[in-house]
């Protein structure tokens, strides 16, 4: 094994790089794979909101922004939220992405030794963050089912305690938090003065019953949301954070020092998004979720997911990433578990695919189970 160069930063090594990447790689390396792994909807930016962007581009709108957002976009989304939450005390800002959101989120509130609570399995992204700024990462294990346990949480709080991580729907479960849990979180945060993130990028990826936000509960939660998912603008990298003013004024300024601004066309065109109707795309990923549901019932054990577009099931054999490795010899490429979790027991599947993708996917997985 190569010895670390003496240049590189120590706080570098406390993480790998992401296994997802790796999946990836071996993607590229199949010939007809059956890719159930990508986390992005496998529809493109409507175009409409392509065309907006390419108005942007070709009239000149592609210099810098405002650090916080171009002002047509900051005022809409302003109003939005504030028609929603009538918060006193809730502004917001552009981010580049929802991971430039939950990256300066760490840089603002998290300082060296303070605990960050993480629910696991989490979104592989919270732990290295937290790691990367000094935190300590404090995870609470919601297996089988992946609830919120909220006498769990409490025990978990120390004085050292600083923040909650939240994410409903999650990633990678699929799983929606119910009100109960999400009230009961708020107000726990609330009454020990804990910072609370909510990332909220799934929010349309909400099936079941409509999306319920911690915000709700308390005034102080900070959100984080996007049109990544809900926009399939994945590679545009926009994304937007409200909270407490000084929250979001701390995180301006490390924003000037950093990503500088969100890329300033793909602001212009989120104001076409907003005025894009989505719901015929958030059905069919309803749809997608009752196929896979129905189509390995009798072979997996699994939570039925409630948003997202991801599924969770136990690893026939008891070792998710044994099992990962027979699915890909089968050019099936799914993750294993242990990528966002302690635990090895799980995988992820995501339908972020067309039917037939799906099908093919479901045919395998039942093969494998019954093998």
């Amino acid at each position: 094994m190569a010895s670390t160069h003496p240049w590189i930063a120590k706080r570098t090594l406390a993480f790998d790089s992401s296994g997802i990447r790796k999946v990836f790689e071996l993607a590229a390396k199949l010939t007809n794979p059956i890719n159930l792994s990508i986390g992005q909807p496998d529809f493109d930016v409507p175009q409409p909101i392509r065309f907006s962007a390419i108005e942007a581009i070709e009239s000149g709108r592609n210099a810098y922004s405002p650090t916080q957002g171009i002002p047509p976009l900051v005022d809409k989304l302003q109003k939005e939220i504030q028609k929603k939450w009538n918060h006193e005390d809730r502004k917001v800002f552009v981010s580049s992405g929802t991971s430039g959101g939950l990256v300066l989120s760490m840089l603002s509130l998290v300082d060296p030794g303070d605990e960050v609570i993480i629910f696991d399995p989490y979104f592989v992204m919270y732990v290295p963050l937290v790691q990367l700024v000094g935190g300590v990462p404090v995870l609470i294990d919601t297996y089988p089912d992946f609830r919120i346990d909220l006498d769990k949480v409490r025990d978990a709080i120390t004085p050292r305690t600083k923040l909650v991580l939240f994410n409903s729907p999650g990633n990678p479960t699929g799983v929606t938090a119910s009100v109960e849990e999400i009230e009961g979180l708020a107000k726990l945060c609330k009454e020990k003065n804990i910072a609370l993130i909510s990332d909220e990028i799934y929010s349309g990826f909400h099936f079941d019953s409509p999306m319920c936000s911690p915000a709700k509960f308390n005034e102080d939660t900070i959100v984080i949301d996007g049109f990544s998912k809900s926009h399939a603008m994945t590679g545009w990298r926009l994304g937007y954070v409200h909270g407490p003013s000084q929250v979001i004024q701390t995180m301006l300024k490390i924003q000037q020092y950093s990503f500088v601004c969100a890329p300033t066309p793909f602001q212009w065109a989120a104001l076409a998004a907003y005025d894009h109707d989505m719901t015929q795309y958030y059905r069919d990923y309803a749809s997608k979720r009752d196929r896979i549901v129905e189509g390995l019932k009798d072979d997996y054990e699994f939570t039925t997911p409630g948003g997202a577009f991801y599924i969770f099931p136990k690893a026939p054999g008891g070792s998710g990433s044994r099992f990962v490795e027979r699915c890909i010899a089968n050019e099936l490429l799914v993750i294993p578990g242990n990528i966002f979790s302690q635990r090895d027991t799980h995988f992820r599947i995501s339908f972020a695919a067309s039917n037939e993708t799906l099908d093919r996917g479901i045919d395998v997985l039942r093969k494998l189970a019954r093998e």
